[in-house]
């Protein structure tokens, strides 16, 4: 009687491997619900994203930047999520952009951004590199011309120049989530820098 072939043998032992670790991975991914199928994009479970208190936040920033931070009056059910200040450009144009995030009750974020800084550095900061600052039309909010340019993905960004300052909104609302933000960011008054 002659041994099984060292290749039939392998070949077997190989499968027999591969069955086992399709196995434990396909338990491991079933276990913690590891993959998830989203065909409309990603969206934000509101009540799971943690909570800042946006007007604490810009106001001390308001007190550390030279340039005026405005806070503005989003809707009630708009829940600050995120909150920072970021360094920005380079030499003697380096300055600060102060930047707030907001999650809607759609769970579509937003995020307002304010600098001095000129309007292509910011855009490129905000878009994570490799987009061009180049207008990409524009669309009036109560009077005042916001200019489009292209964001993170397939997200917009739309621009204001207010008083010296750049107000840039961002993210994944809706027109109309972009249109209310963008109301109250050029109607807010400067914080006072107390």
């Amino acid at each position: 009687m002659s041994a099984p072939s060292r290749f039939k043998t392998s070949a077997r032992d190989m499968v027999l491997s591969l069955v086992v670790l399709l196995a434990i991975i396909g338990s491991i991914v079933w276990l913690t619900q590891g993959c998830e199928f989203s065909p409309s994009g990603p969206t934000v479970d509101p009540s799971s994203a943690p909570t800042v208190d946006a007007s604490k936040e810009l106001s001390g920033a308001a007190r550390r930047v030279d340039f005026p931070v405005r806070l503005p009056a989003v809707p009630a059910d708009w829940r600050a999520n995120s909150s920072n200040t970021v360094p920005l450009g380079q030499g003697a144009t380096r300055t600060t952009a102060v930047r707030v995030g907001w999650i809607t009750p759609g769970g579509k974020y937003l995020r307002l951004s304010q600098s001095k800084a000129p309007v292509e550095d910011l855009v490129v900061m905000e878009a994570g590199g490799g987009v061009s600052a180049s207008s990409t039309g524009s669309v009036d909010v109560a009077g005042r011309t916001w200019a489009k340019h292209r964001g993170k993905g397939d997200e917009p960004s739309w621009v204001l120049p207010l008083d010296g300052v750049q107000l840039l909104i961002t993210g994944s609302g809706t027109d109309e989530d972009f249109r209310t933000l963008a109301t109250a960011a050029q109607t807010a008054k400067p914080i006072a820098k107390s």
